[in-house]
């Protein structure tokens, strides 16, 4: 993608303001991204120019407003283009895993990919290292993860990194079967829900989901329109690409809805996915049900899922509270309450941004004192989550050891 800006100025030059690879769409993408800002001579040559006079209040006013808009332009370009300062950690210490920053109402990610990643790593206890530094991986994807000098991205290739290298693999209880089944479901998701999700934030609702990314200073509001119109930009066109997006709005929340539906009916009254083994299917179905769940208040995906096919919240909120402990929701977040603003949001406390992080050091079993531990069936409508087995101290004692990261 190429930009250019331009103002008037009396003599010819070209100010190169800088270069970067890795701009933080938010989505993916890989091309390189370059940018300059070129001035312009305005020349008379005793025609327009000279008839309205050269101290007209017009020609001094055009001089101020080009050089506001240069310094507009120069600082909206060092946030897009800044890489954040953080500390550095060697990949031999741990993984370190590059993803796009925290946004701000507490979910920890708006890709449905990074939180599968961060998800599955703290499902197999790895310690991991967040880089929020919106650098591409070298095939222009995100996340993308480093280890001991080596990298891997694209979650299957991440998982399958991880399973080579340390050593940890969530489906090695499957059955042949059944790790069929986990990889249809699997492409079900990451294929195809994943789009109609992707419309849904970043066409369908664009100004809430604006209202989420997470930046500060005096022209954030600016940055953050830029930055939510590239993105439903890159969406629509990906769509198109792909073929669903050359389908109407109902026809995209029909295709939706059926997608949520079998995941509903092939969860059933079991706790995960592959009845009571977690495996990798759960972190993916998490990271996009997540944000059908928490980040899509009042639309039809977040009626669904609160609503009819509640079977699905409770695995979310499952999934959260085993391992997501600082990621708190209010107790309203977890049902569908029939309005359609967004007001009231979920809690943001703020989560791990930077930093070592290693499950066994944070997570707590916040509800041993469950007394629900046995009911695995679908409740009323009418019933809280927190009256089902979500997250219960049993699912904790019963789960098989996870593998760790040997040193």
């Amino acid at each position: 993608m190429h930009w250019a800006a331009g103002f008037p100025s009396s003599q010819p030059c070209v100010a190169e303001l800088g270069r970067n690879h890795s701009l933080p769409l938010g989505l993916c993408g890989s091309e390189q991204h370059h940018g300059c800002v070129i001035a312009f001579p305005l020349r008379d040559n005793g025609g327009f120019m000279s008839a309205l006079g050269s101290d007209s209040w017009w020609k001094r006013s055009l001089y101020i407003t080009g050089g506001a808009l240069l310094a507009a332009a120069a600082y909206l370009l060092h946030e897009l283009l800044a890489i954040r300062k953080e500390q550095e950690l060697d990949s031999k210490d741990a993984i370190i895993l590059h993803q796009f920053s925290r946004p701000k109402n507490g979910v920890p990610s708006l890709s449905p990919f990074c939180l599968k990643i961060e998800t599955y790593l703290r499902m197999v206890d790895l310690p991991y290292q967040n880089h929020f530094d919106g650098k591409l991986s070298p095939q222009g994807k995100m996340p993308w993860v480093e280890h001991d000098h080596e990298q891997a991205s694209g979650s299957d290739f991440i998982l399958d990194f991880l399973e080579e290298k340390l050593g940890v693999n969530l489906n090695e209880n499957l059955s042949p079967q059944e790790r069929a089944v986990s990889r249809a479901i699997t492409k079900m998701v990451e294929e195809h829900l994943y789009w109609t999700i992707a419309y849904c934030q970043w066409v369908d609702n664009l100004e809430e989901t604006q209202k989420l990314l997470a930046m500060s200073g005096p022209l954030s509001d600016t940055l953050k329109w830029l930055q939510s119109h590239l993105n439903g930009g890159i969406v629509r066109r990906e769509m198109y690409g792909h073929g669903i997006g050359r389908f109407s709005k109902e026809e995209v929340y029909s295709l939706m809805e059926k997608d949520m539906r079998t995941l509903a009916t092939l969860l059933g009254d079991q706790k995960y996915f592959m009845g009571s083994k977690m495996s990798t299917l759960d972190a993916t179905v998490f990271g996009h049900l997540a944000q059908a769940m928490w980040t899509l208040p009042g639309t039809r995906p977040e009626q669904l899922i609160k609503g009819e096919l509640i079977n699905l919240a409770m695995f979310c909120e499952r999934m959260r509270r085993r391992f997501w402990p600082e990621w708190f929701v209010e107790a309203e977040d977890l049902y569908y309450d029939g309005e359609s603003e967004s007001e009231s949001g979920s809690s943001s406390t703020g989560l791990l941004d930077f930093g070592l992080f290693s499950q066994t050091d944070t997570l707590e079993d916040s509800n041993a004192s469950s007394q629900s531990a046995g009911r695995t069936h679908t409740p009323d409508p009418d019933r809280s989550l927190f009256d089902s087995d979500v997250g219960t101290g049993s699912d904790l004692e019963s789960k098989e050891p996870m593998p760790i990261l040997e040193v």
